[in-house]
């Protein structure tokens, strides 16, 4: 009986369960809701993440011809509608969704219990820039709070070495993920501050999930972000990755890669900067050491020259006050001249011919331009010219009487 059952190779089964699965009217066209995890794009354009709700969790695949149709960027978190198939990928034997289609349908739990939080602390002011502390340019050492297998130790390490070999890092080992992470990483944070051995804490991890990075945004671990008293580097995940912790710590890193090159300066450039300063300041003193010298050298070698020196501008000084103590004098005399002038010449002025003829007197001249001073001196029909302040006027003597 035995022998009447078929035998198949692993690349028949799996080839014969997809076709069950694509003959399924059931499967080959079904619609399906859940929350999204895990989402990736590949460099294909090809979408992979996982579908799943509180009990199961199924891996999706969606081409990149289906992509290029979506009307919204799919995250973690989210919960939408697939449409597709049920299909079996057959070189490892995982079952799998073939997405055709999604459809939004609003924020998943973790999404939502993310936004929630957020909008707490938000209110409560712990997102605020001015509550932020700096980070120390040169710290004595760099505490790092991280998973001792995780990847991003060996990034922090591996960068922190390149910039500034001497560089003393803290290690506070805690796990990163699961169920208790988020008080193991809250109980590192607070023993960093007790200790003080570290002058910028790195807190974070490499990539993953929104469930593998949920840690970060517990509550245990914003708090003991905001109650530590040494500057925090946030530094969960990759760039697009957002945690609760990368709100509240005073710096977020995109990658724990980052959070190094943050967190350190770059020796070569330090030192170099260093010389510059020291060789700046080394001219500067020997400049004013050799003004001071030439100074010394004057003031010593060149005494007497220098007596002589002050003594002609003691003199020089005198001199130019002499000078203007004459002009002022000269000018004082000069306007007081000035004005008896003015006084004398209005003087004058009022005896004047032209003030007396203003006064209503003419001034009586024959042709040949005699001043007539007496009746006397005019006979009958002779011709006179009368001069008044403002013209003359011709006249001819018609009559004489003695006064």
């Amino acid at each position: 009986m035995d022998e009447l059952k078929p035998v198949f190779s692993v690349h028949e089964l799996t080839e014969y369960v997809d076709l069950l699965l694509g003959f399924d009217p059931n499967l080959k066209e079904l619609a399906v809701e859940g929350e999204l995890e895990g989402v990736k794009r590949h460099a294909s354009g090809h979408l992979y993440f996982t579908l799943k709700d509180e009990l199961a969790s199924v891996n999706c695949v969606m081409f990149r011809q289906y992509v290029n149709g979506l009307r919204f960027l799919p995250k973690d978190g989210q919960r939408v509608r697939l449409a597709g198939k049920a299909t079996l990928y057959q070189r490892d034997g995982r079952f799998q969704l073939m997405a055709t289609g999604l459809v939004q349908k609003g924020n998943g739990s973790l999404f939502a219990a993310f936004a929630a939080y957020k909008e707490k602390l938000l209110k409560l002011g712990w997102f605020d820039e001015a509550a932020k502390k700096p980070i120390p340019f040169l710290p004595r050492a760099v505490g790092l709070v991280t998973s001792a297998s995780g990847a991003a130790r060996h990034d922090v390490q591996t960068v922190i070495g390149r910039r500034f070999p001497s560089m003393p890092i803290v290690f506070y080992p805690t796990a990163v993920q699961g169920e208790g992470a988020a008080q193991e990483i809250a109980n590192a944070i607070d023993r960093a501050d007790a200790e003080q051995r570290c002058d910028v804490l790195i807190v974070g991890r490499g990539g993953g999930s929104m469930e593998d990075l949920w840690a970060f945004n517990e509550p245990p671990v914003a708090e003991a972000i905001h109650r530590c008293s040494i500057p925090v580097i946030s530094a969960v995940g990759h760039e697009t990755d957002v945690s609760i912790s990368d709100f509240v710590a005073d710096l977020r890193a995109a990658t724990p890669s980052a959070a190094a090159e943050l967190a350190v300066p770059e020796f070569d450039a330090l030192t170099s900067s260093l010389h510059a300063v020291g060789n700046r300041l080394s001219n500067a003193l020997q400049n004013g050491l050799n003004r001071k010298r030439d100074r010394l050298s004057v003031l010593w070698g060149d005494a007497a020259k220098l007596r002589l020196e002050r003594a002609l501008e003691q003199r020089r000084v005198a001199l130019d006050d002499a000078r203007t103590s004459i002009a002022r004098n000269c000018e004082n005399a000069l306007q007081t001249q000035r004005h008896r002038l003015e006084r004398e010449t209005e003087r004058l002025f009022a005896y004047s011919p032209q003030r007396t003829l203003e006064r209503g007197f003419a001034l009586i001249a024959k042709p040949d331009g005699t001043v007539v001073s007496s009746a006397k001196r005019l006979d009958m029909n002779d011709a006179v010219s009368i001069r008044f302040a403002d013209g003359t006027a011709q006249a001819t003597i018609t009559g004489k009487e003695s006064v």
